[in-house]
């Protein structure tokens, strides 16, 4: 069985094993907000035992494909921010368009015997509302200024001062989304259907498992692996 140190955090083990975000997923463990959380600090949040989730670990790596996944902790920032864009934020602009209609459609149908319909509409609005402006910023500030220090001999000037300071920003509406996220999945009762729910209620859950499988990733990817890459890579050009 493979050694899993139970100090290490929850980001550090995702970003070097990617395969065993799923064991988190499937704990319910936050590895992208909570990253910097070590296993036996999640397992306690959790109310879970770190043996159990030291063998679930263990096992993943032991399981783990011949090809292994993308390990993105060894991509260039400007890689990274391109990967994010075209992967997870092209996702959310072709996804969420789609959600907002199908949520007010099942809350529309069945919220006068589900009234907990009503606030997940209002729940998933809000989250729309604050990630498509911060995709923006992401791409029109922040990326362009991480690629810029990537490209630079010596470290460029922003009208924001350091990158710490839109990064801040950036891991804050991380926060929020983790916490809307959190309430939805509260709303759906784990994303499982009652015993009245039509298709479309079926379909509904079934995307927004899907939507919050894919934020996970993206935040992990931002929070764990770019932006501390995006302040060595500043920290190195000022040295």
């Amino acid at each position: 069985m493979a050694e899993v140190d139970e100090t290490s955090t929850v980001g550090e083990w995702v970003t070097g094993h990617p395969a065993s975000a799923r064991v988190f997923e499937d704990l319910q463990i936050d590895y992208c907000c909570g990253g910097g959380n070590t296993l036996t600090q999640a397992c306690t949040e959790r109310g879970l035992e770190v043996e159990e989730l030291v063998s679930q670990l263990a096992d993943s790596i032991a399981k783990a494909p011949d090809a292994p996944l993308r390990y993105w902790s060894e991509a260039s920032a400007s890689e990274l921010c391109h990967h994010i864009e075209q992967t997870h934020h092209a996702y959310l602009r072709r996804e969420l368009p789609r959600l907002t209609q199908l949520v007010a459609k099942v809350a529309s149908a069945h919220s006068e015997n589900h009234p907990e319909l009503r606030e997940l509409q209002s729940v998933f609005a809000a989250l729309r509302t604050e990630l498509e402006p911060h995709m923006a910023k992401e791409e029109q500030i922040l990326f362009p200024a991480i690629r810029l220090l990537e490209q630079s001999a010596s470290s460029p000037r922003f009208p924001f001062g350091t990158v710490a300071n839109p990064i801040g920003m950036m891991k804050h509406e991380h926060d929020n989304a983790g916490a809307a996220l959190k309430r939805i999945r509260e709303l759906t009762n784990g994303f499982e259907a009652p015993i009245d729910a039509c298709a479309s209620w079926q379909v509904m859950l079934t995307e927004l498992r899907q939507l919050e499988a894919d934020m996970h990733q993206h935040v992990h990817k931002e929070n764990n692996i770019l932006f501390p890459k995006a302040q060595q890579l500043e920290a190195s050009r000022w040295s």
